[in-house]
């Protein structure tokens, strides 16, 4: 059975952070809220980890995960960014979007799109992420937890808790969550391209919306 956190919203208590990092290094696949929907997120270089949330999304390796990052200069370690992109990435960040970037050498093969080389990449707005971000110190795998034959991620942990509680190993509750998923921009050819609408504006890309 999966354990249950609830944390304070703006302030999540260290103690529990704590506990739910240690969790997370030691292979344990978690479900916790973003500014967008939930999430589906563990250590990036844990193999079996991928399995899991590729079993439990229903994916393949086409599947582009995300690598959720405390800021942009921790970006720039595991994506290539040049000045066009950082400016786009530093007026839309933090906040609800997913950027597909070219990656860098320093991310397993595995976690990258197979034909393309490419990740998500994302600076989530959210206290607890934040948080938990930090005391990891290093970036968080992830991906939006929309289950099989499901049109919109889940946001209540404690239905999360009651449908998955075979399949992961900690649960975090902190509060309301979005009904949506990020908006994905692919940013990896210069120019922005629209690949999936969610919560996050389009305005600041000149994109308009479907």
């Amino acid at each position: 059975m999966s354990q249950f956190f609830s944390l304070f919203p703006e302030s999540p208590q260290p103690r529990l952070i704590r506990q739910a990092a240690n969790i997370i290094r030691e292979g344990g696949l978690v479900a916790f809220p973003t500014d967008s929907a939930y999430a589906l997120g563990g250590h990036l270089g844990d193999a079996a980890l991928l399995d899991r949330i590729r079993r439990l999304r229903a994916v393949d390796a086409r599947h582009h995960f995300t690598l959720l990052c405390r800021d942009l200069s921790e970006i720039a370690t595991f994506a290539r960014v040049d000045n066009v992109q950082y400016r786009t990435l530093k007026a839309s960040t933090p906040g609800p979007y997913t950027f597909i970037l070219e990656a860098t050498r320093e991310l397993p093969r595995r976690v990258l799109h197979p034909k393309r080389k490419t990740i998500g990449i994302r600076v989530p707005e959210h206290p607890v992420v934040g948080a938990l971000l930090e005391e990891l110190g290093e970036p968080l795998l992830s991906s939006t937890l929309l289950l099989p034959g499901e049109e919109t991620p889940l946001t209540d942990a404690w239905e999360i808790r009651e449908r998955l509680e075979k399949e992961v190993d900690l649960v975090i509750e902190a509060g309301g969550c979005r009904p949506e998923a990020t908006t994905v921009i692919d940013l990896s050819n210069g120019t922005p391209i629209l690949l999936r609408e969610g919560c996050g504006s389009l305005e600041p890309f000149g994109l308009a919306a479907s």
